[in-house]
């Protein structure tokens, strides 16, 4: 194989990821491999190019050393920035199925795509591109605001658009059921309309697949450091309580934080949709 034939290919989503992606398959050029995802995982067939031109960087809470909530289950730990990243995996690997530019701006090493319900807490995720992501608060999140800044302006004179999605796991009474609810920053009119879009979306899903159970989801304008500092059209995103039990099977059901993963990037669809009809 030639590698200047695929140049074109490489200049867009292949290169974007994550580095150590590889070419198509031979004979399958609608199957790229994502190493990131795991060997079971990585292979993504691109089923339409709807998002060619999106750039998105998905932000997956806390990571390194600091592990955000913390839950105890049936003997076992469960860790916000695992299941978040879990979750910003399978997100990630949504939108590159519909020919999107996705970058992981948190990523770990050697933990992709997992289906045990309890997952592995442990402290060497790294910020793109392998940094070593600091404790402290403040300089861990100038870390990542950088990070999708600087990509930003790279990607600003050909990308149709760019969209940041920062993913968290709340942590409450473990009596207090916490329904999936959107924060966008107040100045920002294409991320309160980015977070309503997948709001009603989410209560779609709950409509069609939970009928009766309702949905109490809001959307909250909110001073937030990732939210005011990042270039990109924002949101983001708490997926529930951790301490919760009801809560807790929205992380520990591998078909659940599919689920999620798939109802969020059918939010972000539905709202790109939205602006090609404006």
């Amino acid at each position: 194989m030639v590698l200047s034939k695929w140049k074109p290919l490489l200049s867009l989503s292949l290169l974007i990821l994550l580095w150590g992606v590889s070419l198509p398959l031979a004979g399958q050029q609608n199957v790229r491999t994502f190493p990131i995802f795991g060997e079971k995982h990585e292979k993504v067939t691109i089923v339409d190019s709807s998002l060619a031109g999106v750039v998105f960087y998905v932000v997956s809470g806390h990571g390194g050393p600091d592990p955000g909530a913390v839950a105890e289950l049936n003997g076992h730990t469960l860790c916000e920035d695992e299941y978040a990243y879990d979750i910003s995996l399978r997100l990630a690997r949504r939108l590159l199925s519909h020919d999107a530019s996705v970058y992981l701006v948190v990523r770990d090493p050697d933990d992709g795509i997992r289906s045990q319900p309890y997952l592995e807490c442990d402290k060497d995720e790294v910020c793109w591109k392998e940094q070593t992501i600091p404790l402290g608060q403040i300089p861990r999140l100038d870390q990542r605001v950088i990070a999708i800044n600087n990509l930003y302006s790279k990607r600003k004179p050909t990308a149709s658009r760019q969209i940041a999605v920062i993913l968290h796991v709340d942590s409450r009474g473990t009596k207090e059921r916490v329904d999936m609810f959107f924060y966008h920053d107040s100045r920002s009119k294409s991320g309160k309309k980015l977070a309503l879009t997948m709001q009603r979306t989410i209560r779609a899903k709950y409509q069609k697949f939970q009928k009766g159970r309702g949905y109490t989801g809001k959307v909250v304008a909110r001073d937030l450091h990732m939210l005011r500092e990042t270039s990109p059209t924002a949101v983001y995103i708490e997926l529930g309580n951790l301490r919760n039990p009801l809560d807790q099977k929205r992380f520990i059901v591998e078909k659940n934080r599919q689920a999620v993963a798939d109802w969020l990037a059918e939010g972000m669809i539905a709202y790109l949709e939205t602006l090609k009809r404006s």
